[in-house]
């Protein structure tokens, strides 16, 4: 067969191209040993499974007269025993599109789809995505955790997904289901997977689910539901809501509707642990009552930057955390950080716009090396406060700074507990 030169380098291409789509990025490079201690795989294999759940009764936000469906897909990363898997399972990727619709897909270290570890039961953590987003944003975090022990569930939140908000109408129609179902999903959740709910067909995966034990990550918007889940009441005003855009007759409606607690639950759910919220937006907006900020019982983590632009910082995230009532709460500041300090690193799908990086990259910081201390921290926490683990509880710094300073003795001050000497700079810790 003779084939004239444009035509061949035209087959050429297009088998280049295709190999190429069939390779998963690699994200992440190999920990170097001055990764935090806390940030290292745990004793688990990890297997990730995607599950699809259903809402039959939820109130429709494009009338909020009438009930609709709401389909949740769910990403739920677990631990496993490698050597016991009968057929050997294939690592998994994740696929999904940029703010752009552009797809992408990422290499992961969990197995799909293998078999749960036969025995024991795990804590159940949710992570909740910002507005827009998707449920394997924070994957590093799901593989991480199930390493050490938990069942994590990542949500795609409908209506807030990156393949569903793509023009003006979509992100406005978005922006108010987001308002009114964030918390309502993640409390769904929780209740589908429970022993007790009768929508559960008792899987594999919901029997090893502790779900008496349960808690949540959100980023953002995930984090402005969270807050509510466990008794930050909204108080929204129609003027907030004007101000970010929501038309003037429909924002003199919304607060009749939008204004609940605890998830739209009368009380606070004991079965909720710890809740860690990054970036969590509502703070410079008040859309929470202080008097019930006041009340909340549930330890609290917050992560910052204090250059955040997004929910702001000084009115915004550290105003929410000097609300908060818990007697174990706690603030991460990323210094000269912005709003990106909770997902993934950016896909190369992302690399040709400012507005699409805006979606994932830190100016002033490796989001790979914020990714790491993200890991370290949040097991420290979750070991301590959904484990009851006393010993992790020693990882959450009693020093604000995490610079280490000389003394006159030339001797210089400890790390903060799990990192290595000399080797971190730039983060303040706060606790009460």
């Amino acid at each position: 067969m003779i084939l004239r030169w444009p035509q061949a380098v035209v087959l050429i291409l297009t088998a280049l191209s295709s190999c190429v789509a069939l390779t998963a990025e690699k994200l992440y490079t190999d920990q170097p040993p001055v990764t935090p201690e806390l940030a290292f795989s745990g004793p688990y294999d990890v297997g990730v499974s995607t599950v699809k759940i259903n809402d039959p009764d939820r109130l429709n936000t494009a009338n909020f007269i009438t009930t609709t469906n709401r389909p949740l897909l769910l990403e739920i990363w677990y631990p496993i025993n490698l050597p016991t898997q009968k057929l050997k399972p294939k690592r998994a990727t994740y696929k999904n599109v940029t703010r752009l619709q552009k797809p992408f897909e990422l290499q992961g270290e969990a197995y799909r789809d293998a078999l749960i570890v036969s025995d024991g039961e795990f804590p159940v953590v949710l992570l909740s995505h910002g507005f827009t987003g998707y449920r394997t944003q924070m994957f590093y975090l799901g593989e991480h955790l199930a390493s050490h022990g938990y069942i994590v569930i990542g949500i795609d939140h409908k209506d807030s997904t990156n393949s569903e908000v793509f023009d003006d109408a979509t992100r406005a129609s978005g922006f108010i289901s987001t308002l009114y179902n964030r918390a309502r999903d993640q409390q769904f959740v929780l209740n589908y997977f429970s022993a007790s709910s009768p929508s559960n067909n008792l899987n594999n995966l919901a029997k090893r689910m502790d779900t008496n034990n349960a808690a949540i990550i959100g980023h953002s918007m995930g984090g402005f539901g969270a807050i509510n889940t466990v008794g930050g009441c909204y108080e929204f005003k129609s003027e907030q809501l004007k101000k970010i855009g929501v038309p003037s007759v429909i924002a003199s409606l919304l607060p009749l509707r939008l204004d609940s607690c605890f998830a739209g639950q009368d009380s606070l759910d004991p079965r909720w642990k710890a809740i860690q919220v990054y970036a969590p937006w509502g703070g410079e907006f008040n859309v929470h009552s202080v008097d019930a900020m006041a009340q909340i019982s549930t330890p609290m983590f917050y992560v910052a930057g204090d250059q955040d632009n997004t929910s702001g910082f000084k009115n915004g995230v550290k105003k929410l955390y000097q609300q908060t009532g818990s007697k174990h709460k706690y603030l991460m500041v990323y210094e000269n950080a912005r709003h990106n300090i909770a997902g993934h690193p950016a896909p190369s799908a992302s690399f040709n716009s400012d507005f699409e990086l805006g979606h994932y990259v830190e100016p002033s910081w490796n989001i790979e090396t914020i990714n790491r201390i993200n890991k370290h921290m949040t097991l420290a926490f979750m070991d301590c406060h959904v484990k009851t683990n006393v010993d992790r509880c020693r990882y959450l710094p009693s020093r604000e700074d995490i610079q280490q300073y000389e003394g006159i003795n030339g001797q210089y001050s400890d790390p903060w507990p799990g990192f290595k000497h000399l080797w971190g700079s730039g983060i303040r810790f706060y606790r009460q």
